[in-house]
């Protein structure tokens, strides 16, 4: 039976749990301690941050009141648009590693592609790569024209495309783009922040399995194969949105959850976004 602990394998061979735990505008301070401590302890083990959460200490101080040994916890963070470029990037890079307090990160991602600059970060990544710093290197926000200009210029492909990915918007060009290149695909916002949570077609599947529509959401990420990082501040919510692992949805509700999809975006679109 598959558990909250189980693992995806990325293209270079690290393995990063299928659910996570995202902290975007999870306040710096009790907020934040207390939401990674409810998760950890739920069983979460992916902890998804950037620089511009402005959270990055009170993830680094969680996972050290936890006492769960560092190799059983992924941590991801991201260089912020305002931070790209080669040299700018690796300064970056020291200031979140100082704030986390760690030694090392799980997976870094270029946050944005800022038109002009993203060649520049990702060579950097490549170099903290190399070095060791990092065990793992991808891109948030990326469309697939952002994807083959950095194929063209890059020694390493991105083991992850983080992007913004629920019914609504199921990007099926991008994964299959992605799977096509061995791209690992994570959703952010995969609930679509609770917009169509009563959308009825999810509510009568909802009802078949005695699961909540959020619940029926993140298992067809799981079952599509898309990494998903719910976030929440709510204990019982953090459990709910983990308790999705005891039931499996048909090939007949993966199709109508599918027949959702109206390419409709709630966060900003990558191409017209104001850097």
């Amino acid at each position: 039976m598959a558990t909250i602990f189980d693992k995806v394998v990325l293209h270079n061979g690290v393995e990063i749990p299928a659910l996570g735990l995202g902290v975007y505008k999870v306040e710096e301070g009790s907020q934040i301690d207390e939401t990674i401590k409810n998760a950890l302890h739920i069983g979460y083990r992916l902890i998804d941050t950037a620089s511009f959460y402005m959270n990055e200490e009170g993830v680094g101080r969680a996972i050290r009141a936890s006492g769960i040994p560092r190799e059983e916890l992924f941590i991801t963070t991201k260089v912020w648009n305002a931070d790209q470029g080669y040299e700018s990037t690796l300064k970056a890079f020291e200031t979140s590693m100082e704030k986390l307090g760690l030694d090392y990160l799980d997976l870094y991602l270029v946050h944005w592609p800022v038109k002009g600059k993203y060649i520049e970060t990702w060579r950097a990544l490549e170099k903290l790569y190399r070095e060791g710093r990092v065990r793992a290197i991808g891109v948030s926000n990326f469309k697939i024209h952002h994807l083959e200009e950095l194929l063209l210029h890059s020694e390493e492909k991105p083991v992850v495309n983080q992007v913004e990915l629920h019914p609504l918007l199921s990007q099926e060009d991008l994964r299959e783009f992605c799977q096509l290149h061995g791209i690992k695909v994570e959703a952010w916002s995969p609930l679509s922040r609770g917009r169509f949570l009563d959308e009825p077609t999810l509510k009568k599947i909802a009802d078949n399995h005695n699961k909540s529509t959020a619940q029926v959401i993140l298992r067809w990420h799981l079952q599509n194969q898309i990494i998903a990082i719910p976030k929440s501040v709510t204990p019982s919510r953090l459990k709910e949105n983990a308790d999705i692992f005891d039931f499996e949805l048909t090939q007949t509700e993966m199709e109508m959850i599918n027949a959702l999809n109206q390419n409709q975006r709630f966060g900003a679109d990558p191409d017209h976004i104001d850097f």
